[in-house]
């Protein structure tokens, strides 16, 4: 297997579909609702064109999954991209300048290349299994690694919201307020993508969620643990991706995480309605 090959086309391909989103920043004509807080537009569609172009020139025997486009099956194959064009469409859609392109290529469903290119800050980050994980700013290549803050006391922590949050008991407004009262503070980024890649490179200390999919994740989950992190389901057993549910950070917060995330109670999903 050849991942440094696999890390140069996902890298071309980040960076071609963020160029995309840098042409829509601020230009959008037209924003439709798939469900509820669940927003594509032009930018999505276009950048996953374009980002599928070069993958299936460049990698003709290997399968994608893509957000927008679902899954392209090649038969037999043991390599699974899951790409998301544009994680953090409700930001981009409010020009609210957090979001970016993740490609993640699992083998044998296990993660094993991840690179997230955030256009705004044009920041890149990729990470291969035994290859280490690194970022690129204005063409410098530097190592990232995770922080070593040792205490939840000391810590930065960031999460999500999931688009059932309003009907489901299962929405993480509990665990929010917890771990807030017990940090230096919780941030909501809205992009799961470079929520991890901040955990990755140190910025942020700790990361939990629940409700996402594959292609939120799969390039996160190489890029923390290619930086020294730990990734596990909430109570610390190997990640099942497709149950929706990720903890990462830090060696010295792992477990300080998982006994907090044990004690919490979920809120109720609270009557709700809006007046226009």
């Amino acid at each position: 297997m050849d991942l440094e090959k696999y890390l140069e086309v996902a890298i071309t391909a980040a960076y071609a579909g963020g160029g995309i989103l840098r042409k829509h920043w601020g230009n959008l004509t037209q924003v439709q609702e798939k469900q509820p807080g669940d927003l594509v537009t032009i930018a999505d569609q276009e950048s996953e064109t374009k980002i599928l172009e070069i993958m299936q020139q460049s990698l003709p025997g290997h399968s994608i999954l893509a957000e927008e486009s679902g899954k392209i099956t090649v038969d037999r194959s043991e390599f699974l991209w899951a790409i998301d064009p544009l994680d953090g469409t409700t930001n981009f859609a409010h020009q609210y300048p957090f979001y970016g392109v993740s490609l993640g290529l699992l083998i044998h469903g296990v993660p094993r290349v991840g690179v997230v290119y955030e256009p705004f800050r044009d920041q890149l980050f990729y990470a291969a299994s035994g290859l280490g994980a690194r970022s690129i700013v204005n063409n410098h290549h530097s190592p990232i690694q995770v922080s070593e803050v040792k205490t939840l006391e000391q810590s930065l922590l960031v999460t999500g919201f999931a688009y059932d949050r309003r009907q489901t008991d299962d929405n993480n407004y509990a665990e929010f307020c917890h771990f807030t009262h017990i940090t230096q503070g919780v941030r909501r980024g809205g992009s799961a993508a470079i929520d991890l890649a901040y955990v990755a490179c140190g910025c942020l200390d700790g990361y939990w969620e629940r409700g996402l999919s594959l292609w939120d994740i799969a390039a996160g989950v190489v890029l923390v643990q290619e930086a020294g992190g730990i990734v596990t389901a909430y109570d610390g057993s190997p990640i099942n991706l497709k149950s929706g549910r990720i903890l990462a950070s830090n060696p010295y917060l792992h477990a300080p995480m998982i006994r907090e995330l044990a004690k919490v109670k979920p809120l109720p999903p609270f009557a709700w309605k809006i007046d226009h």
